[in-house]
């Protein structure tokens, strides 16, 4: 489950975006760091107000989102 007080949208900050609560760190931007290869340890070397909690919430964030989104694919 996500913790939803960790992750929030607001229309002020990064036109919306789901970001980590008291930043401007958006949930894509975690989850691309993530894609690129980064680690828990890297990015909160790089990215110290995160803690562990915050990108736990960014990849609950990310599947609740995926476990959602419906998919049709197109005949070939």
């Amino acid at each position: 489950m996500t913790d939803e007080a960790r992750i929030v949208l607001d229309p002020a900050v990064l036109a919306g975006k789901p970001v980590v609560r008291g930043t401007r760190l958006s949930v894509e931007f975690i989850i691309g760091l993530m894609a690129d290869g980064w680690n828990e340890a890297d990015i909160r070397r790089n990215y110290p107000v995160l803690e562990r909690e915050d990108i736990v919430a960014c990849l609950g964030y990310a599947r609740d989102a995926l476990r959602s989104e419906k998919i049709f694919p197109s005949a070939a």
